[in-house]
């Protein structure tokens, strides 16, 4: 619990900073699990580089994006009852979310040095199974946040639930 609270104060210190960092945390958390529990590489072979990667993309992409998102999101869609929950929900994976990974998938192959002709085809190859992916995960845990949880905590819930994601992600993103 103390840690909670600690989380809880830093959050309203600085709201957008810890969110960043969070996403960031969890990124890497989620390859650490995709290279440890899925790959099963052992730590002789885990790759730092890539977690390093993943951290990066959650400071620097998810985090803030996603962050932003909500923030857009509740301006244009103000409330919380379960019509307005919903009305969210559908913009979000209708809208959002195919651009969000239509982004993620590429911007990890950039970072990991592939070409723009090997990552326009990676795109076009994984990107169909990660947004029907995406779709059987997403659409009830977003109702539930965006009914159930206030905005400042959005992107930490959202996160958390995310290491599973992630790991799935990293894995996807990393498959040559």
């Amino acid at each position: 619990m103390a840690l909670w609270r600690a989380y809880q104060r830093a959050l309203a210190a600085h709201p957008w900073k810890v969110q960043v960092l969070t996403a960031g945390s969890l990124m890497g958390l989620g390859d650490i699990i995709s290279q440890q529990l899925v790959e099963r590489r052992g730590l002789q072979e885990h790759q730092t580089g890539r977690t390093l990667t993943m951290v990066s993309m959650g400071c620097g992409f998810v985090g803030p994006v996603v962050g932003g998102w909500y923030r857009v999101l509740d301006r244009f869609i103000p409330g919380t009852t379960k019509v307005d929950a919903l009305k969210k929900m559908v913009l979000d994976q209708g809208a959002f979310a195919p651009c969000f990974l239509g982004c993620f998938l590429p911007l990890v192959g950039m970072l990991n040095g592939m070409s723009a002709q090997d990552n326009w085809a990676k795109l076009q190859r994984d990107y169909p199974d990660a947004l029907i992916t995406n779709y059987y995960l997403w659409p009830a845990v977003q109702l539930a946040n965006f009914y159930l949880v206030p905005l400042h905590y959005r992107l930490a819930v959202v996160q958390c639930v995310a290491v599973v994601w992630n790991s799935y992600l990293s894995w996807k993103a990393h498959q040559l």
